[in-house]
């Protein structure tokens, strides 16, 4: 798993780019850590390269959520390949985060 993080003020372009699993879990969330504590941050997510996600990832989308929310930022996760999203919808995750 490879995460980019490119910052122009409050917007936050993330790329992630392979799985996301039990494996990388710990590192993902290290990555994010930078995130979790924004404040008004706009966050956008490309998960066009990302190509798996177990439990463990969509807790840390969840985790970040969750704090982007609670600092009054916004997230969206975007183009998501099919079999990634049919994850996110068969877990309901699909209804707490928003993905387009």
């Amino acid at each position: 798993m490879n995460v980019t993080i490119n910052q122009e003020g409050n917007k936050y372009n993330v790329v992630l780019e392979g799985r996301v699993d039990t494996t990388n879990a710990a590192q993902f969330e290290r990555d994010l850590q930078p995130l979790m504590n924004a404040e008004n941050a706009e966050i956008t997510v490309d998960c066009s390269a990302m190509n798996y996600t177990s439990s463990q990832g969509l807790r840390n989308f969840l985790m970040l959520q969750k704090n982007v929310m609670a600092h009054k930022g916004s997230m969206v996760l975007t183009n998501m390949q099919a079999q990634v999203k049919e994850i996110f919808d068969i877990t309901g995750f699909s209804n707490i985060i928003k993905i387009v």
